[in-house]
């Protein structure tokens, strides 16, 4: 087929899959499909969208579908790989020409060519950027317009490489256009003042545009093309100008106003002059370093001085702190430790930094910062009045501090804070004293000052620790803050216990949190849903704090939890209901079991949050993470809840259903916590354990826990769970045990060593397909120690406990392998005596020796040859577990437990689950009872013939 034939074909298809209709569009995408490997098909798409005439859509689509395929064909090793020919004439038909009219596909052509250029410039490309500078310097607007765009997408992409080699090309090329960038910003700059400035509104915002892109190019190369960048004039002289530029551009933000044309541009471009700095100061702090006065001087004066009034905007300011704080918190500019640690540049950079922050600087930064950026806004306050959730749960966490103004403030509040302690502590402590006493409800300036101040306070509360007395105000003037009930007061209720929950911590004396949970009762209660919302946090802080004693908080347990439901089902955000249950998660855990009375309501409202909640994942997993802490509170009265929980966690597990990606991890905790709690099986709560062959075929980080679920099975009624899943256990086991780590293939074996120990003879019959692999590592001296004691843990219980399988599996073992039985038998004593010290728990050594003193009573002359290895591994042994009792002086088995005897639990350590109680009937089999004692070598002994 021609070329012609073929673009008239594709054109029809491409046209065919821009259709609404999907019985023209899916057929239309399966042809496109099948063409992406055929030769010639991309010639073809490079025709279709450099042909101005034809339709946007078809267009559009064509460039999508020709980016797509380099990412997918264009390498030489790719399966179906353009060749090296076709390659050659789409480079050329790329870089043709430059004057695509539509802007969207104009910016999809630039990138298609930087994804080309990151895999063959400049070896296979080296035309490129030639072509590029020659098309940029041209006097047609539209092409000199895309040739920049180009330009700026194959610089980015380009300086994005971080293999050395590819490092090093980049800063050549860098070298080579650095000048010309260099004069195209500037120039392109100085056209759009000069034409900003002559009121000629359009042709500035074409010449802010192309500033724009100049300036993006730079900002690539100045970062990323020179690895000592302080060694270049140009470079140095390119960011000492960018000071002057900003303040020119910001001159023009007040030129332009507020809703002139090109503002938003402006705005942008003062963005992108800051990124460069802060770009610079990241990548290279010490080249940095003749940049640190003049970057403080633009900053301070720009945001803590009148300087910044009428011509700043929130972006900028949020910029202008970070470099401040990059500039603060940078390791480079700190001291070392050690005197002689200190290099010339961190002298440097810290004497600068010590000249400008005098304590004029640092005192009016701090009272600015907490006077007036730390102040709520109008903004703010109507928030809390229309949207009082959204306003109590903002976030405020992560890498917010990089985009919005109030985080960033804070941050910034902090880092100066604990650099500059000593200077600043006295002047926040005098904020607080002009402020003591309650504040006059109809001064709303005050009380917003208070409120500021208040919140300095508990961000500082670390670096306060010496120099308030939290307590001592705590009584003397917060609590009196909390009583004044005025509506007004609200924001001082609101902060006052947020400050509480960020001294708590800190320092809060013990014999004041009863006094504390009577205020938290009084405020969980406040008319303000906000108040109550904070309340609840701190609450959360407290009870989550090391210092929390339950029996303080007791009294009132009944009446908080109440209120705290309460508050559940008021709130009506998404956020807000996690927010409040993650309070109750909290609570729940910290009493335990001490909760069972008061969850009633929890427990019928639960179900029908679950039903809401369907749309919002995130919901559900904080539902799971409350159930599974209510479920270890209730313990073995957790069955009540079977009929909503078990259905929950079919659905969390259930790898088909596509909540199980948020849902999975807390589901399957939720489902191990349940089988712990569980005091007897339930057909559905056996039912579940279909989802986990699927579970075990993942593979994923939640195998262990997956693990930790069979084990519980097997602990709650090995009979039946055996009986009905050992088979396709077996098979996932197999599965596994073929491509798995030494720690992955240990836990595997685990579960049938816990089998083998609950039931000795079903799980040795249910796990038959998977011993011999054992029987085979323990012959042929399995080199990984863990590994070789699981192997021989999993032998003795089966020659312990069920000798006549231990025979069938030895002679089953010596037909395999050609040999005679006593043979065989006389390698695996040989071995199991040779890498008993493999066995590190004295547990399992006593069990190995257990197991081979059972052999002895035997007359076989291979087991009387081994007798001496054999004693001699169990006086071993003996030592082990002998301890010396204090009150006889005789020595005694520390392995023995009598059947009356109870653990005693301290105040601090939870009551036993179900789970732990049929744990502790499992010490009643070999090697902890008294029939299995090893000073006493007695016992039933098995004769292997």
């Amino acid at each position: 087929m021609d070329m012609d034939s073929a673009s008239s074909v594709v054109l029809q298809a491409l046209t065919q899959a821009t259709s609404q209709d999907t019985a023209v569009l899916k057929p239309a995408e399966e042809q496109l499909r099948q063409w992406e490997t055929q030769p010639g098909f991309y010639s073809v798409l490079l025709n279709i969208f450099n042909n101005h005439m034809l339709d946007v859509n078809v267009r559009w689509l064509a460039v999508l579908y020709f980016k797509n395929g380099i990412d997918r064909y264009w390498r030489r090793v790719a399966p179906h790989a353009l060749s090296e020919e076709e390659k050659t004439s789409l480079r050329a038909g790329l870089i043709t020409n430059f004057n695509e009219p539509v802007n969207q596909i104009a910016t999809q052509i630039a990138v298609l060519i930087a994804k080309v250029a990151r895999l063959d410039c400049p070896r296979q490309w080296p035309e490129l950027i030639p072509i590029l500078l020659e098309s940029v310097k041209g006097q047609d607007g539209l092409q000199q317009h895309r040739a920049m765009l180009t330009f700026y997408h194959v610089t980015k992409t380009l300086a994005s490489k971080r293999l050395a080699q590819d490092r090093r090309l980049f800063q050549d090329l860098a070298s080579g256009i650095y000048s010309f960038a260099c004069s195209l910003w500037s120039h392109y700059t100085d056209c759009f003042l000069q034409q900003i400035y002559g009121r000629d509104e359009a042709a500035a915002l074409n010449s802010l545009e192309r500033t724009l892109l100049s300036l993006k190019v730079l900002r690539k190369l100045t970062v990323h093309g020179f690895q000592e960048p302080q060694q270049n004039a140009e470079v140095m002289g390119f960011l000492n100008a960018v000071f002057e530029r900003l303040k020119q551009f910001l001159e023009c933000c007040r030129q332009v106003g507020p809703d002139g044309t090109c503002r938003e541009k402006l705005e942008k471009m003062i963005i992108l002059y800051t990124k460069v700095l802060l770009d610079f100061l990241e990548y290279h702090p010490c080249a940095f370093i003749p940049l640190i006065q003049r970057s403080l001087e633009f900053a301070v004066s720009y945001v803590f001085t009148p300087a910044g009034e009428g011509v700043t905007f929130e972006r900028f300011i949020v910029q202008c702190m970070n470099l401040i704080k990059m500039i603060v918190k940078n390791d480079a500019y700190k001291l070392a430790k050690n005197i002689e640690d200190n290099k010339p540049e961190n002298l440097e950079a810290h004497e600068i930094k010590t000249a400008f922050f005098t304590h004029p600087t640092l005192t009016e930064i701090g009272r600015r910062l907490v006077s007036h950026y730390f102040l709520l806004t109008e903004e703010e306050l109507a928030m809390w009045e229309e949207d009082p959730e959204s306003f109590a749960v903002e976030e405020t966490g992560g890498d917010s501090w990089k985009y919005s103004l109030r985080p960033c403030t804070e941050v910034l509040f902090l880092d100066i804070f604990h650099n500059y302690s000593q200077t600043l502590t006295p002047v926040l402590l005098d904020m607080v004293q002009k402020l003591q006493g309650p504040t006059n409800v109809d001064d709303s300036v005050q009380l917003l000052m208070k409120d500021a101040v208040y919140n300095a306070v508990g961000l500082a509360a670390y670096e306060l620790f010496d120099n308030v007395d939290f307590d001592q105000w705590f009584k003397n003037q917060l609590l009196g803050e909390l009583q004044v009930s005025h509506h007004r007061y609200k924001l001082i209720r609101r902060r006052v216990i947020w400050l509480i929950g960020q001294w708590i911590s800190v320092k809060f004396k013990s014999d004041l949190r009863p006094l504390l949970y009577e205020i938290i009762l009084s405020l969980m209660q406040d008319p303000d849903l906000v108040v109550r919302i904070e309340t609840a946090t701190t609450l959360k802080l407290t009870v989550d704090d090391f210092e929390f004693r339950t029996e303080q908080f007791l009294p009132y347990l009944e009446s908080i939890f109440g209120l705290l439901f309460q508050l559940l089902q008021q709130v009506t955000e998404c956020d807000t209901k996690m927010q409040v249950l993650h309070v109750i998660s909290c609570v729940i855990e910290r009493v335990n079991n001490q909760i069972r009375p008061y969850v009633g309501c929890l427990v019928q409202y639960l179900p029908l949050l679950w039903k809401q909640s369907e749309e919002h994942n995130m919901l559900r997993c904080a539902i799971l993470t409350t159930l599974i802490h209510l479920v270890q509170g209730l313990g073995a009265e957790s069955k009540n809840l079977y009929p909503f929980l078990l259905p929950v966690i079919q659905l969390s597990t259930d790898v088909s259903q596509p909540p199980h990606v948020y849902l999975l991890e807390d589901g399957l905790e939720l489902w191990l916590v349940t089988l712990e709690n569980s005091p007897a099986v339930t057909p559905e709560l056996l039912r579940i354990f279909q989802n986990m062959s699927a579970l075990l075929e993942l593979s994923s980080e939640n195998l262990r826990t997956c693990f930790q679920i069979v084990n519980a099975y097997i602990y709650l009624s090995a009979t039946e769970f055996l009986q009905n899943y050992a088979e396709s256990l077996c098979h996932s086991f197999s599965d596994l045990l073929k491509d798995i780590t030494n720690e992955g293939q240990v836990q595997v074996l685990k579960v049938v060593e816990i089998a083998l120990k609950v039931s000795p003879i079903l799980g040795a019959h249910m796990f038959q397909p998977l011993l011999p692999a054992v029987f085979r590592g323990i012959v042929d001296g399995e080199r990984y120690p863990v590994v070789m004691s699981t192997y021989l843990g999993i032998m003795g219980r089966i020659l312990l406990q069920n000798s006549s399988f231990f025979s069938t599996l030895l002679s089953q073992m010596a037909s395999e392998s050609r040999q005679k039985v006593d043979q065989l038998l006389g390698v695996v004593i040989e071995m199991w005596v040779d890498r008993m010290d493999n066995i590190t728990q004295p547990e399992r050594r006593k069990l190995s020796s257990l197991a081979l003193l059972s052999l002895l009573p035997s007359d076989n002359s291979v087991i009387q040859d081994k007798f001496c290895g054999i004693v001699n591994i169990c006086v071993e042994a003996l030592h082990d577990v002998m301890t010396e009792d204090t009150e006889t002086g005789t020595f005694k088995d520390c392995m023995l437990m009598s059947q009356f005897e109870e653990p005693k639990l301290s105040e601090d350590e939870e009551p036993p689950t179900e789970q732990d109680k049929r744990k502790k009937l499992t010490h009643r089999f070999p090697g902890h009872c008294s029939s299995h004692s090893l000073p006493l070598l007695t016992g039933k002994y098995t004769h292997v013939t």
